[in-house]
């Protein structure tokens, strides 16, 4: 009886799940070329119904979870409520398939985990996308620059750049260019990509059309000195990256090392460790020892964490 309730939780959340994932298209359909209207399906009418519920609760609380700045930044196309659905759908699939391995005790330790694992897969899609942004930037440059010494305008250089460009050089390109043509002023658009982006380059790329457009001038040839200095830049990363990629390698050694050791005369002689495990003195000494690998592995941190 437990299964059969456990695999309905489950399917059910799958459901929701891939309701979203494949909902049909928001455009209107008089603007969809061709006019082929998808198959709304009960499985799309019950997630968009969940997602919009969800939507107007947070709206009503004024909570944001997960910003929509958050998803944008990671490169996701869906709103709040939609990856709240996908996350809550997730922990409770994890939920179900805890509690049938091991018990109600499981199934909920799961079930904290995937908010945590979303969290930090937002974190990790926003860091990879910054970086392949900073990667790309010196050709990027390039086309600008290029385009603008074939006569075109700053706008029509980075339609050009939003084109030619792999992601998410694209995408920001074309951001940019869709915001500027519905009213908003250039600079202002360039500044939030460099915020958004958290590139200092592409803030410097910011000025030199601000002074472009206040004094006059070349501004193919400001690009390209702007694209030295920053490939001179991206030498001197590179070189300090892996000067520091020793002492990251050191830290990772020295961090790991007492666990191993702990964990091979674990297995060697259990009796050894015992008194560790069973002993007020040995629960100090391991709380101690959890307080200053962590202070040693922050201070570490900051060794090999370079800022330039």
């Amino acid at each position: 009886m437990e299964l059969m309730i456990g695999l309905a939780f489950v399917l059910l959340a799958l459901g929701l799940a891939l309701g979203i994932v494949f909902r049909p298209a928001r455009v209107a359909v008089d603007r969809r070329a061709p006019v082929d209207v998808p198959p709304t399906t009960g499985l799309s009418r019950l997630a968009g119904g969940t997602t919009g519920f969800l939507e107007n609760l947070l709206a009503r609380r004024k909570l944001r979870i997960f910003s929509s700045e958050a998803l944008e930044s990671a490169g996701l196309r869906l709103r709040q409520s939609e990856f709240l659905v996908l996350m809550a759908s997730a922990a409770l699939v994890a939920m179900v398939l805890g509690m049938l391995l091991a018990g109600p005790s499981l199934g909920v330790l799961f079930f904290l985990l995937v908010p945590a694992l979303g969290h930090l897969h937002l974190q990790r899609r926003t860091a990879k996308r910054r970086h392949g942004f900073g990667e790309q930037l010196v050709d990027t440059l390039q086309l600008l620059s290029g385009s603008l010494r074939a006569g075109h305008s700053i706008l029509r250089a980075m339609d050009a750049a939003a084109l030619e460009s792999p992601a998410p050089t694209s995408e920001e390109m074309r951001r940019i260019v869709s915001e500027t043509s519905l009213g908003r002023d250039l600079l202002a658009s360039l500044n939030d990509t460099a915020t958004r982006m958290q590139s200092e380059d592409f803030r410097w790329i910011a000025q030199a059309v601000q002074i472009n457009r206040e004094v006059g001038g070349n501004l193919a040839e400001v690009l390209d000195q702007v694209n030295e200095t920053i490939r001179e830049r991206s030498e001197i990363k590179g070189q300090i990256a892996s000067l520091a990629a020793e002492g990251k390698f050191s830290a990772y050694i020295l961090m790991a090392m007492p666990v191993g050791i702990i964990a091979m005369l674990m297995v060697i002689s259990p009796g050894y460790m015992t008194p560790l495990f069973t002993q007020p003195l040995g629960w100090v000494m391991m709380g101690a020892s959890v307080v200053l690998m962590t202070v040693g592995g922050l201070w570490m941190r900051k060794i090999i964490d370079l800022k330039f």
